[in-house]
């Protein structure tokens, strides 16, 4: 499997500086970072923690499709979302506290119990699910009407 990249280019101190981080593999983009953004107000900046969100519910919507074909269903729609929550650390600094995920899926054929027992399944699975083992990771699934 091919690895990938990105980097990040910063300019002055924490507080009063900032950086533009590129999707160097994908070049999909150059998004501006500064921690006042990340910490209040985006006002139009991404963040670590958005990037990570963005990770996780690309990677669990695949891996969900994946568990469920695997299953032997046919996956429909599968909408994912991820909040990432940073705060202090009681060691110092930040960490990640918590990430909330939300997947609703439309998959004729399955019932509840097989759609829950399929998503949980997904995201103890998924790679960034994985990554992210030391934080706390909530998952709400429910089937689309």
């Amino acid at each position: 499997m091919p690895s990938r990249d990105a980097t990040t280019h910063w300019e002055g101190d924490l507080q009063t500086g900032g950086g533009n981080v590129t999707l160097d593999s994908s070049n999909a983009g150059q998004f501006r970072v500064t921690f006042p953004a990340r910490t209040g107000d985006p006002e139009g900046m991404t963040s670590p923690e958005e990037l990570i969100a963005a990770a996780h519910s690309s990677c669990l919507a695949m891996n969900f499709t994946g568990t469920v074909k695997k299953a032997g269903f046919t996956p429909g729609t599968v909408d994912v979302s991820a909040e990432v929550t940073l705060g202090p650390d009681p060691e110092g600094g930040f960490k990640l506290t918590e990430i909330a995920v939300t997947l609703v899926a439309k998959v004729d054929g399955l019932d509840k119990d097989k759609f829950a027992e399929l998503a949980a399944t997904a995201e103890k699975t998924c790679p960034i699910s994985k990554a992210l083992a030391g934080t706390t990771i909530t998952l709400d699934a429910s089937l689309a009407e």
